[in-house]
């Protein structure tokens, strides 16, 4: 018979088969976990945005102000088998102030996840370490895709009982790519393919096109800075949303593109006319996969459509390295769904205490405010129709 491993929990040691669970509070500690970190996320299938350096980056950029709670397991040889980087701070929900444990994580990371071999096991693991844990009252995981590892840990939720919670936060357009472009272009209209043809004559007639990728190198920053400042000079400049315009958005891109780059899997695109940069893709590629987490182009020649050419030429690229998807992330956009093949849905995912306080802001979140949202608005369509 396999024998008990503990979660060492603050309120003495909870028993959980074949798993040992802790809880790091350091940098220093989650500095040290890098090695072993990325070789579970590696073998677990794990995207770019799980693995150490992307966290390290956000942690570093954003979190500040809140403490770190850095869940590790480990099998019975010590060896590292599931991570889950948690911050632990005071929030608002709805309107009521309470004690929250919520994913390392904001709309810059794109997407969140337990890392995990064995997500049910983890799952399972983590959460009766977190019962014995005292000081929340909600678990928060945010950016969980559709059969995300995360999900096992609200699936054990539902198991002992806990009031839980989901909802769909955003759909991301996915393009799964062939062996051609040309098969991409014969599943498109002939309107799409001569709009296409026609963005990419207006802006040869104003100057000679190029296209530049960037890797790494003793330029990185500089390209960098070049890219933001597009970005920058955009309707996202004129909103206050810029990466420039944020100093911890501008360092967690930009820790987060030097550490890409040493190992391999930044890919910054650049379009060129004369030699300017007239569009600009923040890219990754990742076990395939190319993902694109910002982009940018010159509004100045809206008209010419510089990012439609731009996002053919990255396809085009793509394909001709041989990848099998490109992940547009975010949310659902008309331009994006011409192009997509079908989207990935992403969901938060709600943990609350089993007490008489977790069970209120259980109903409160899912329950009385949706209802209230729903009267309201049947109130002012009366309003509106009387």
């Amino acid at each position: 018979m396999a024998g008990r491993f503990e979660a060492l929990g603050h309120e003495g040691a909870v028993p959980f088969m074949d798993m040992k669970v802790e809880e790091g509070q350091t940098l220093s500690a989650f500095a040290a976990l890098e090695p072993e970190w990325n070789t579970l996320a590696a073998a677990s299938g794990s995207g770019p945005f799980q693995r150490h350096e992307c966290v390290s980056a956000w942690i570093s950029s954003f979190g500040s102000g809140a403490r770190l709670v850095v869940l590790t397991g480990r099998d019975r040889a010590g060896r590292l088998v599931a991570a889950l980087p948690l911050l632990a701070e005071i929030g608002v929900v709805c309107g009521v102030p309470a004690r929250l444990l919520v994913g390392a994580a904001n709309t810059h990371s794109c997407r969140f996840d337990l890392i995990a071999e064995d997500p049910k096991s983890a799952g399972r693991a983590f959460l009766a370490f977190l019962l014995s844990r005292p000081g929340w009252d909600l678990l928060r995981i945010i950016d969980v895709t559709e059969g995300g590892k995360a999900w096992a840990i609200h699936q054990a939720a539902i198991e002992a009982g806990l009031p839980v919670g989901a909802w769909e936060s955003e759909r991301s357009p996915y393009l799964s790519l062939p062996s051609s472009y040309a098969e991409v272009l014969a599943t498109k209209s002939p309107l799409f393919r001569a709009n296409l043809r026609r963005r990419r004559r207006q802006l040869e007639r104003l100057g000679t096109l190029t296209v530049e990728r960037v890797t790494g190198g003793p330029a990185l920053l500089q390209r960098l800075e070049e890219g933001f400042a597009l970005e920058q000079r955009g309707w996202k400049g004129r909103e206050g949303t810029a990466i420039a315009q944020d100093p911890r958005t501008r360092a967690f891109y930009t820790d987060f593109a030097i550490a890409a780059a040493r190992h391999g899997y930044l890919s910054l695109f650049f379009l060129r006319l004369n030699g300017k940069a007239i569009a600009f893709h923040y890219g990754l590629v990742h076990d395939g996969i190319y993902y694109v987490p910002k982009l940018a182009y010159d509004d100045s020649l809206k008209g010419c459509s510089p990012g439609l050419v731009m996002l053919e030429e990255a396809i085009r690229d793509a394909i001709a390295r041989g990848l099998s998807g490109y992940d547009f992330l975010g949310a659902e956009a008309e331009w994006k769904n011409r192009w997509s093949s079908t989207t990935r849905p992403g969901h938060w995912l709600f943990i609350f205490r089993d007490t008489r306080f977790g069970r209120a802001l259980r109903k409160a979140k899912f329950e009385w405010v949706p209802s209230a949202r729903r009267a309201l608005s049947r109130v002012e369509r009366t309003w509106r129709n009387s």
